[in-house]
């Protein structure tokens, strides 16, 4: 993806940008069911005109008659949201153009300069022949953009003006939509915090209902036995020597003797019932690769304008976008890791287990994706970010017997890098770039990568 950064890109004049005290409202606004776990506002797009109905001075948008097609929704008042994104009917249709955004803060009641959303997602995907791409539901979509609590909105999708020869780049996709996402408050912690407290009589661990807990939701607890009890909110981290008599433990003595002494330390882990997930959304039950040969480390390219303390918020937020906007079966990451270095569970199935993702088109067989949260082009990703990148892989990898810093062979399934069949050596933590033609995870990100699998290694006992 091209990893961009949310920030001002300039604004009109003072008199340009003036709004009436009274926004309009949508009319034809169409909200998901609201949930514990949030709500969705799908808003159609339509046309703007490109002379006098239209406000000059935008950057990028210029008012000339000769525009090419150019689409968008006025500043209006909206439900409370705090991500946006923009989808449209044709996975295979690729927007060629620029999606600017702009949202009115619930808080200060200020509007934010234009901000640009990120255009180039495709590649954050399930592999073209999985039968998660051939639902029938998913759409094509931007990245998503991280704007806080914000209560109003005006946004503008403009086709790219100078195609290149062989491409109409003046056509937008159709049927563009802006989704407003509202993560939900989070539900106050009631479980238990991932020690071996389970409920009397079940050592082994068998996927019962709890309190407060519907059967979707044990189901993705129950995953992660025995890591952690029914319920839990957190895996709790473990030294290298219990992690691998964990990793024996579940196995059942299975795990290989090349593996045991290169497991790295668990980290520790929240899982979707600590960040809140709405198991309601995904769709039931799991489904695996055969083995874990590789990690592709990601930005989520959705902005660095977030807390520490919101990154749940933010991961719902993601999840229902992945699901609800985009049309995924779950959220397309395997794991998710905050600027401040926390861990989160990602796709459901078993944060120990060889779950297949949604995140490097052409290469989730056989891999796991991790997101860092926030972009990644311009800005460094923080230290502790980097360092819990490295201690999940030294564990997750170790438990499939993967030196971090080796060579592994992985088959493509197709992309704009590699075609479908070829035989592709890549790191065993390689970035998203490495196995499609994408500026993810940033660059400032990927250049931290060589030292990543050094410092993996070694937590490995390399």
């Amino acid at each position: 993806m091209r990893g961009f950064l949310a920030s001002s890109i300039g604004v009109a004049t003072a008199a340009a940008l003036a709004l009436p005290l009274a926004l309009p409202t949508p009319a034809l606004a169409e909200t998901s069911p609201t949930t514990p776990a949030g709500s969705t506002q799908s808003l159609p797009l339509v046309p703007l005109g490109p002379s006098a109905d239209r406000t000059p001075g935008i950057p990028g948008m210029s008012a000339s008659p000769r525009l090419p097609e150019t689409q968008g929704l006025a500043a209006r008042e909206v439900k409370t949201f705090s991500l946006v994104g923009v989808v449209w009917d044709d996975v295979s249709t690729q927007l060629h153009g620029r999606v600017q955004v702009r949202t009115r803060s619930l808080r200060t009641a200020t509007w934010s300069d234009w901000q640009d959303v990120e255009t180039h997602n495709s590649e954050h995907a399930a592999d073209p022949d999985a039968a998660e791409r051939g639902s029938g539901r998913v759409r094509g979509a931007t990245a998503p953009l991280w704007v806080g609590e914000s209560d109003g909105v005006e946004v503008r999708v403009q086709a790219e003006p100078d195609a290149p020869a062989g491409r109409a780049g003046s056509r937008l996709p159709s049927g563009m939509r802006i989704e407003l996402v509202d993560p939900g408050a989070q539900t106050p912690p009631s479980a238990s915090d991932g020690k071996n407290s389970g409920p009397e009589g079940d050592d082994k661990g068998e996927e019962a209902a709890m309190p407060g807990m519907t059967m979707e939701m044990a189901e993705a607890s129950a995953a992660n036995l025995p890591h952690a009890e029914l319920g839990a909110n957190e895996i709790t981290a473990l030294d290298k020597a219990d992690s691998t008599a964990d990793a024996i433990a579940a196995t059942d003595g299975e795990l290989s003797a090349a593996a045991r002494p290169y497991i790295g330390p668990r980290p520790r882990i929240v899982t979707r019932k600590g960040w809140g997930a709405d198991e309601s959304l995904r769709e039931p039950g799991f489904v695996y690769t055969s083995t874990v040969k590789a990690a592709f480390v990601h930005h989520s390219a959705s902005g660095n304008n977030y807390a520490c303390k919101d990154a749940p918020a933010v991961i719902r937020s993601l999840y229902r976008y992945h699901v609800l906007s985009s049309g995924w079966r779950d959220i397309g990451y395997n794991f998710a890791v905050d600027k401040c270095g926390t861990v989160y569970e990602g796709r459901a199935g078993g944060v120990s287990k060889a779950v297949l993702g949604a995140h490097t088109m052409g290469f989730n067989t056989a891999s796991m994706g991790v997101a860092v949260l926030g972009t990644y082009t311009t800005t460094a990703p923080p230290a502790a970010a980097v360092d819990a990148v490295a201690r999940l892989t030294a564990w997750k990898l170790g438990l499939f017997g993967r030196d971090p810093r080796a060579k592994t062979t992985l088959t493509s399934g197709g992309g704009n890098r590699y075609p479908k069949g070829k035989n592709v050596s890549m790191n065993v933590i390689s970035g998203h770039r490495d196995g499609f033609a994408t500026e993810c995870p940033g660059k400032k990100l990927y250049g931290k990568l060589p030292s990543t699998r050094t410092a993996s290694a070694k937590l490995q006992g390399r």
